[in-house]
């Protein structure tokens, strides 16, 4: 390419360079999820002192299968909390919410799906039905729909458990700290019942 082309390319080059976007602007800090009860820091576990359970990661439908959270309005409309993300999937921070509160609160070691083919224990999966805001009662909602297998009976049992934190305004700090706050309660309930 000679001189000449180059120079003519160049305004070009820098207007289209303009144009290309690789994806939106980030949002100044992520949210996430961190539990109310909690191991202390060293304390050992092992399966044959105490009873395992396994904890799977919930599934979840499409609305929560991004970083977004979702704000339901009218009934059947949904849009998303300005400029508020979690760093993972709800349904990821959800199980290790769970696994954690599970351990603190009842003692039992909480395994992967990976450990758990040796000694499984009892085993709770579930569905994550909401994990948001609802614009009208302007408050967080987490609705999880537990399934809960325990020792080699097979037997199941399941229950919905809820949880409602008031949100003063819905902006991404408040819409975090409540839905913490809601997740916390939920795990709280699921650990005394998984505790039984």
């Amino acid at each position: 390419m000679n001189k000449r082309a180059l120079l003519l390319a160049l305004p070009l080059l820098a207007s289209v360079s303009g144009c290309i976007s690789f994806g939106g602007k980030p949002p100044k800090s992520l949210l996430t999820l961190t539990p109310a009860a909690t191991l202390p820091v060293g304390e050992s576990q092992r399966s044959n002192v105490a009873a395992t359970i396994t904890v799977a990661v919930p599934s979840l439908p499409q609305e929560l299968a991004s970083s977004r959270v979702p704000v339901h309005s009218g009934g059947t409309a949904i849009a998303f909390v300005k400029d508020a993300q979690w760093v993972e999937r709800p349904s990821q921070l959800l199980q290790r919410l769970l696994g954690d509160t599970i351990t603190a609160r009842t003692g039992r070691l909480v395994l992967s799906s990976r450990q758990s083919l040796t000694d499984p224990g009892a085993y709770l999966m579930g569905e994550l039905r909401r994990f948001g805001i609802e614009e009208e009662t302007s408050e967080a909602v987490v609705t999880y729909d537990a399934a809960l297998i325990r020792g080699p009976e097979t037997v199941v049992e399941k229950r919905r458990f809820e949880a409602r934190v008031p949100v003063a305004k819905i902006e991404a700090a408040l819409v975090g700290a409540a839905l913490n706050q809601a997740a916390n309660q939920v795990a709280g309930e699921v650990a005394d019942w998984v505790g039984k």
